[in-house]
């Protein structure tokens, strides 16, 4: 009798250079390994030099450019050719994700289709799409130079907001007033993102996110995370907890909307990270993602759903393995708070120490040191340090971040020039 091979999973864009990717895609690969899957990793060559321990784990690694489109399936079918073979396609990075379809369709493995990952990662796109299907969405325009917003502005209702048409993390992101906010606007758009842009109304209401995996081919939400932010012009995040401390019935809406627009963009495989606000006319979807949330959610989610792992869960679809719907359900409470110190050259900071040593603190980090300079808090890639914490409620979890938080100083000197 001759032993079965151990299923294999071909992950697909790897790990970007950040503290914050190599953990995520860490994590998800012990959870394959976990599950016996050997795992062959693929990214752009630089990228993978610069994520040794991403490859250490793994059992293969080759350079392949995810950004290339057709790059990786064209590889995979060779590899395929050559005589081996992926069971699992999956991937965690934003700019992979279409990669990620391409691979699974050109294999005929789980995936979703290669339509349906390029229309929702085209934010305009993605909007009609929404639109046409019923689902309440801003007026907006895709602008190819500044005329084309000046004449937007003219005939909608502001304030609005000004952003790329497939950038991540709030990057490029502003809300403007008026006409004489938008030069300042387009000057903060990603330098490849300037050719062409969007303009739309601005969404008046708290803002939330619905953090869930495809099981059998339909959505099923794990968990909602309420979110806070600075206040305007940019869009910087300041705040998680997860559950959303919202009423039920509320929560129940919130998650039927998700359910319904994943559906409707006909998305079946994954995991997805859904953006959106509640507002006086009800759920307004916002930027919908196949892949999981940033911002450490990904250590949130397990401390609030004891047990769960939600790249596993992926794995465990994919490959027909049964899974426990009782058991995905929030139990505890989690938050994170990322820290906004005031702009200057860092002298000192007092008070980490204790936050390391709170029994609390799931994760914790300082990501600057004396001597750095600490830029104004505008995207995702100016953030200095956070605290992340665990307790049994949410309530409890978002009331000791916010006290840690305060307990830190940061000793800041103005920058010359």
């Amino acid at each position: 009798m001759t032993d079965q091979p151990r299923p294999r999973l071909l992950f697909v864009g790897g790990a970007g250079n950040a503290t914050l990717a190599v953990d995520v895609v860490g994590t998800a690969i012990r959870e394959a390994r976990e599950r016996g899957l050997e795992v062959h990793v693929t990214n752009q060559e630089a990228t993978l030099a610069a994520t040794p321990s991403i490859t250490e784990l793994a059992d293969e690694a080759s350079a392949v450019d995810f950004e290339v489109r057709g790059a990786s399936a064209a590889w995979a079918r060779e590899q395929v050719a050559a005589g081996n073979r992926f069971d699992v396609v999956f991937g965690v990075r934003e700019m992979a994700q279409e990669a990620v379809a391409e691979v699974a369709a050109a294999l005929g493995r789980p995936g979703n289709s290669p339509k349906a990952v390029h229309r929702v990662r085209t934010k305009d796109e993605a909007r009609a799409e929404l639109a046409a299907a019923g689902f309440p969405q801003p007026r907006f325009l895709v602008c190819s130079d500044v005329a084309e917003a000046y004449d937007f502005l003219e005939a909608s209702t502001g304030p609005w907001v000004v952003k790329p048409r497939d950038a991540m993390g709030s990057e490029g992101v502003t809300r403007i007033a008026g006409p004489d906010d938008l030069a300042g606007a387009l000057e903060f758009l990603p330098e490849g993102s300037r050719g062409a842009f969007i303009v739309e109304e601005f969404v008046e209401g708290p803002e939330y996110s619905a953090e869930g995996v495809f099981l059998g081919g339909a959505p099923h939400v794990l968990a909602l995370t309420s979110k806070e932010l600075l206040p305007p012009p940019n869009f910087f995040e300041t705040e998680y907890v997860i559950p959303a401390i919202l009423p039920d019935e509320t929560a129940r809406e919130i998650e039927a909307q998700v359910v319904a627009a994943l559906t409707a963009l006909e998305l079946g495989y994954g995991q997805f990270h859904v953006e959106l606000w509640w507002t006086e006319r009800g759920v307004v979807l916002g930027e919908i993602h196949v892949r999981n949330a940033g911002g450490w959610i990904h250590r949130m989610l397990p401390h609030v759903i004891p047990g769960l792992e939600w790249f596993g869960l992926v794995y465990d679809d994919a490959l027909g393995a049964p899974v426990d719907l009782e058991a995905l359900r929030p139990r505890r409470g989690a938050a994170i708070r990322f820290l906004t110190p005031p702009s200057g050259r860092l002298v000192a900071v007092e008070g980490w120490d204790e936050v390391l040593a709170h029994p609390n603190v799931i994760h914790a980090e300082l990501a600057i040191a004396p001597g750095a300079v600490i830029e104004p808090h505008r995207s995702v890639g100016n953030r200095v340090a956070h605290i992340l914490v665990g307790a049994d409620t949410p309530e409890e979890a978002r009331d000791l971040v916010r006290a840690l938080e305060e307990s830190v100083r940061f000793v800041t000197e103005p920058v010359e020039g």
